[in-house]
């Protein structure tokens, strides 16, 4: 994993700017606790924070290579790196073929010499997820490279002279070049869940767009795209589909599971999870193995649960009988209210994520979960990325959300999570107008869609309502995956986005997806032998959502504390008449929607004072 920062700056040598770069460097503490460095060239500073994953005692970084250049003489080559190259084995023997001699067993050396090799090319040769940056000093030119599924995260923020980049805006932030500014746009995706490419929340820094490269010179800013999510036809009938997406499934489990740390599986009973549970406690098996488990829990759930909307039923009844059906080392994390309201954990959750991001106990209880898990793993296998992969949320079988008009999962969205949108004030609410930013960012998103020749209406719906949950929706998720994780220095792989799993089922047509009426057809059939029948059975259930009445009780109070501060910046976003009517008429609410609001205006009031922001709410 790790966490990686530099600057570039082509009218200024950055040797007498290194304790800027060192400020930088040290806000990715988080997610690389294992070692540090920079290097520092003339108008090149890199940065780099290392969790060690693979080759523990090599790998440092920044990492550098002498090669010929267009100036008389060598020029370094200079790589910072986050991520993982699954296939880094095969790549080696290729450049070893080749005459590259390699000094580690890393996979970061693995990508320079590919770079060197190939030049920005080398991303199109590499499975894995990752995000790095290479300073060429042959051209004097700075490449940004993220993995084809934006599984892990990339900054940056043009200058008048060059660039500042990181892993998380936190590093960028750092620089006194940077402005801690939103605008309405990065207000606007707070509160709508759309992930919209190359945007970032804070002003003048974007996102590298994943299947990415963006190079900066002293001309400017350029950006090439090596990957994107095509329209193929799928010529394999039903039960060829099934055998390819279990063949591919054990190929990619297999190489995730390699690390030279102690690794485990995310278990939350549901059948994506499951799936990668049972694949992994096989193949470890083999070795004479066994795949620890860990699974979040909420005090009495279990005993007390009162199904909704989205969740028919408790997670921890289908997590032991996987844990038993697979033999593997289990532990249920349970959490209490307490943990859940601790204004530290949160005030953690939103410095990872540079944002109120607003999804309450849902982001509090993963941060704890993986705060746990580190005290045991490093490495964590995650189910993330299935049910977009595969068609299982209920959007996918929603008349309403197939026919089009807006983004599938906004359908519903208010009557399952509650609507935190009243409580704006009412200016802002008409300052955003949402409703046309919405539709003007699902035309855009929709344009992109190809169809096939002969395609049915039908099937061509079906395919829109795949692409976007694939490059919209499942960005926002891993991102959250990636900074909650990170915060902990967990690295969590997610095998449902190998992209030759995406790109295979992307195209596999809605009748193979659903061939059973259910969701996530291919999954179910092509795990069958290795899953407990009542996991093959169970229908999705997202994230569990405490329905501890102790929760709502305490975030009630902590917002009611907010209310005795009538001169908070908070109320400059948010209605206190409508926080008020929240904080009365709310009750121990249980369920996620009636707490929404609350969770939002809390996390909003700690984000203001975390990052004293400046706000603006004009166009």
């Amino acid at each position: 994993m790790c966490g990686i920062t530099g600057w570039i700056s082509y009218e200024r040598d950055l040797r007498a700017e290194a304790d800027i770069l060192d400020r930088m460097t040290a806000t990715m503490d988080c997610r690389g606790p294992d070692d540090r460095g920079t290097w520092i060239d003339g108008p090149a500073g890199l940065g780099h924070r290392r969790l060690a994953i693979i080759d523990l005692p090599g790998g440092r970084q920044p990492m550098t290579a002498e090669a010929g250049g267009d100036i008389a003489g060598k020029q370094s080559i200079v790589i910072v790196y986050s991520g993982e190259t699954y296939n880094y084995t095969e790549l080696r023997a290729e450049l070893a073929s080749r005459g590259h001699r390699f000094s580690t067993e890393s996979d970061t050396e693995v990508v320079l010499r590919g770079y060197i090799e190939w030049g920005a090319a080398v991303a199109e040769r590499l499975n894995g997820m990752y995000a790095f940056a290479i300073w060429d000093g042959r051209d004097r030119k700075l490449r940004l490279v993220r993995d084809r599924m934006g599984i892990k995260p990339l900054y940056y923020s043009p200058t008048p002279d060059g660039v500042l980049f990181g892993s998380e805006p936190k590093a960028i932030l750092a620089n006194p070049l940077a402005r801690r500014a939103v605008g309405l746009d990065g207000l606007r995706e707070l509160f709508v869940m759309v992930k919209t490419p190359g945007h970032a929340f804070w002003d003048g820094m974007r996102e590298v767009e994943p299947g990415t490269v963006v190079t900066i010179s002293p001309e400017g800013v350029r950006t090439d795209v090596y990957w994107t999510l095509e329209t193929r036809e799928h010529t394999d009938d039903r039960d060829a589909s099934v055998a390819h997406v279990r063949e591919l499934l054990d190929d990619i489990v297999r190489r995730q599971l390699v690390a030279d740390v102690p690794r485990c599986v995310l278990l939350s009973g549901g059948l994506d999870s499951s799936t990668l549970t049972a694949l992994s406690a096989q193949q470890l098996a083999e070795t004479g193995q066994k795949i620890r488990s860990f699974a979040v829990d909420f005090v009495g759930q279990a005993k007390n649960f009162v199904p909704d909307p989205i969740r028919a039923d408790p997670d921890t009844p289908f997590v032991h009988a996987v844990a038993e059906h697979s033999g593997t080392v289990h532990q249920d994390i349970v959490l209490d209210a307490e943990a859940l309201t601790d204004l530290d954990a949160r005030r953690t959750v939103i410095r990872a994520r540079d944002m109120p991001a607003g999804l309450g106990d849902m982001d509090t209880s993963l941060y704890l979960l993986f705060k746990e898990i580190r005290d045991h793993s490093t490495v964590a296998l995650s189910g993330e990325s299935a049910d977009e992969v595969f068609g299982g949320y209920q959007d996918f079988f929603n008349e309403d959300a197939r026919r089009g008009g807006t983004f599938p999962w906004l359908v519903k969205f208010v009557e399952n999570f509650g609507d935190d949108l009243s409580l704006l004030r009412p200016e802002l609410q008409q300052a955003m107008d949402l409703p046309t930013y919405v539709a003007d960012c699902y035309q855009t998103a929709v344009a992109t869609i190809e169809r096939l020749p002969g395609e049915s209406d039908f099937e061509f719906g079906m395919r829109r309502v795949c692409h976007l949950y694939l490059t919209r929706f499942v960005r926002f998720l891993l991102d959250r995956k990636d900074r909650l994780s990170m915060a902990v220095g967990l690295e969590v792989r997610v095998p449902f986005c190998d992209h030759r799993l995406v790109e295979y089922v992307y195209n596999a047509p809605w009748a193979i997806k659903s061939f059973d009426g259910r969701e996530k057809s291919l999954l179910r059939e092509a795990a069958a032998d290795v899953l407990p029948r009542s996991v093959y059975d169970r229908v999705k259930s997202p994230y569990p959502s405490t329905q501890d009445p102790r929760y709502a009780i305490a975030l009630r109070a902590r917002v009611a504390d907010l209310l005795a501060q009538p001169s908070h910046r908070v109320f400059d976003l948010v209605d206190p008449v409508a926080v008020r009517r929240m904080v009365d008429d709310s009750g121990p609410a249980i369920m996620q929607a009636g707490r929404r609001g609350l969770e939002r205006t809390l996390d909003l009031a700690l984000w203001f004072e975390m990052y004293q922001p400046e706000v603006s709410l004009t166009v």
